[in-house]
């Protein structure tokens, strides 16, 4: 809130600023508005492009239908009706989002020349990408705290991990992302955009957005930078605890149980590391312009949708023989008709 309060004195400053300009009689008002912005995608190459058509359209297709796979999974096989897999089947459901939002139309702009969206579809994809985004990282934490519960307190897991727990901790995890990003919504969506309208990425990235606005962006981009730093250094502050304490405690408990210990949390650690990874180098340098960006926003919109199926539960033995016994229902109901 106060950092939303602050934005707004800022902002109203530096558009009285630009009104009283003497380089403008009405200021912003002479000057043509932005009604869509240009996407410079990936590559300029037509050849190329044709082969990230595919290559892209595949990947998509494995995102959404493995993370499917795994929600109508867990919802069909009572035996996967537990805690740990209800939050496996949101989080399966939130990279299936994460993987729409933007993904159909880089593969559909591969194929075309001109690559636009509307101003109203760029401020959707900020807004959508932080939803989700944000949503992960909370639900990556309550993750964690299952986990905690599970090895540290296994009696006492179903009392404290129950279906109204799971449901308060799925709420909060959109809760919060959804207030994360309607906070950057407001930072942005009411800038003047007169001038330059080209984004260096395959979609609408809030950072360069921002630096298309026709005034002094340097307060606005610290405002923002530190709205997604607190949330995120939050989450991997609170994962990194979680993690720790949950080792400390099964060594002192027993020697053997560190292996499996770090059976269990393998595939956890595997996925923090994988999703915070990248957000540590845009924390680093975050309003520089480096060909890596592009790479770091198709691992958030791509490959991590591809990616957590398979590390969280296509090599869980559980999920796998739920698996099995969904394909063998299915194959036989077809050899019945």
């Amino acid at each position: 809130m106060l950092i939303k309060i602050a934005f707004s004195l800022i902002f109203e400053e530096q558009v009285a600023d630009n009104f009283s300009s003497p380089e403008s009689v009405n200021g912003w008002r002479n000057k043509s508005v932005v009604t869509e912005f240009i996407l410079l995608g990936l590559s300029s190459s037509q050849d190329i492009q044709l082969f990230l058509f595919f290559i892209f359209s595949v990947l998509y297709g494995a995102a959404v239908l493995g993370n499917i796979l795994i929600i109508l999974t867990v919802i069909i096989d009572s035996r996967l009706h537990s805690p740990v897999y209800l939050l496996l089947s949101n989080l399966s459901f939130i990279d299936v989002c994460q993987a729409t939002f933007a993904t159909p139309k880089m593969i559909a702009d591969f194929l075309n020349e001109r690559k636009t969206i509307t101003f109203q579809g760029c401020m959707s994809q900020i807004f959508f990408l932080h939803v989700f985004g944000g949503s992960e990282m909370v639900l990556l934490v309550a993750m964690a705290y299952d986990r905690y519960i599970a090895i540290c307190k296994p009696l006492y897991y179903m009392t404290i991990m129950s279906q109204r727990m799971c449901t308060v901790l799925v709420g909060v995890s959109w809760t919060i992302g959804t207030l994360h990003s309607a906070s950057h919504l407001a930072f942005i969506v009411n800038l003047p955009f007169c001038g330059p309208n080209k984004v260096d990425n395959f979609f609408c990235d809030l950072p360069l957005v921002i630096r298309l606005a026709c005034l002094d962006t340097y307060v606005l981009e610290i405002l923002v930078l530190t709205n997604s730093g607190l949330l995120s250094l939050i989450c991997f502050l609170l994962l990194l605890i979680s993690y720790i304490i949950i080792l400390a405690i099964v060594h002192h408990q027993a020697s053997g149980g560190m292996s499996k210990a770090l059976a269990t949390l393998s595939a956890h650690v595997t996925v923090v590391v994988l999703f915070f990874g990248p957000l540590i180098f845009i924390y680093i340098w975050p309003f520089e312009s480096f060909p890596i960006d592009k790479f770091v926003s198709l691992f958030f919109t791509v490959f991590t949708p591809v990616l957590n199926p398979m590390i969280y539960t296509l090599r869980n033995k559980d999920v796998k023989e739920a698996m099995k016994k969904l394909r063998n229902r299915h194959v036989g109901s077809k050899q019945v008709f």
